[in-house]
């Protein structure tokens, strides 16, 4: 573990089959490797309960989100989960940094510089990795005499260190919510999305997540 103070990131993303879930778990492993454990991560597919209902899903990966201290978000496939895009924007509402990793080499949008919805884009303390993971995945068989799984291994290095540089950018970026609004923000976060009563004590948990935050520097 680095000396350095350890923050917490939360890894959105699809979670809907067996290349998602071993993507998932290997890249957010990587990210904490690489980072030597200073960014520790929230992965929403651990905390799923599938005996509960869906508001409580949904509520439980909310306030984890705003619970931790970035965010990355997969932003892959030829349209983006809609599950994903949600949760980057309230992260965008929390004022959270946050990076946006797209690996596909697909095309689409309606922009020129990124391939997605303009209306996900050019939010403040956010950094874009965009990869082609079939180029990076060939170049890297290539160096290593066509052995695939080191290859794969190495691609998922790759982007882990990717991932580590954009946090430890976009963490230096100074907060854009003013400082005598956080209370009220986080009030309303913690009254809008309307959680379910198995968590009543809501309000409680951001509340503890914002002086986190405000402790660490974030906002």
């Amino acid at each position: 573990m680095s000396s350095e103070k350890p923050y917490t990131f939360y890894f959105a993303g699809e979670l809907f089959d067996f290349k998602h879930l071993t993507g998932n778990v290997m890249l957010a492993s990587a990210i904490e490797k690489i980072s030597g454990g200073r960014y520790q991560t929230n992965l929403p597919q651990d905390l799923e309960q599938r005996e509960v209902t869906p508001h409580h899903i949904r509520d439980q990966d909310i306030l984890t989100l705003l619970e931790s201290d970035l965010g990355v978000f997969n932003y892959d496939g030829p349209e983006l989960d809609s599950g994903t895009v949600v949760e980057y924007l309230f992260a965008k509402f929390a004022d959270i940094p946050s990076v946006l990793l797209r690996t596909d080499f697909r095309g689409g949008g309606d922009q020129e510089h990124f391939p997605w919805n303009l209306m996900t884009s050019f939010f403040p303390r956010t950094e874009v990795l965009l990869f082609d993971a079939l180029a990076v995945y060939k170049k890297k068989r290539f160096e290593l005499n066509e052995d695939s799984k080191g290859a794969a291994n190495a691609m998922v290095e790759e982007f882990g260190s990717a991932v580590v540089a954009a946090f430890d950018k976009v963490i230096q970026e100074p907060p854009v919510m003013p400082e005598a609004d956080q209370g009220t923000i986080y009030r309303w976060l913690a009254a809008m999305p309307n959680y379910g009563s198995t968590f009543p004590n809501a309000d409680e948990l951001i509340r503890k997540a914002m002086e986190r935050k405000q402790q660490k520097g974030l906002i």
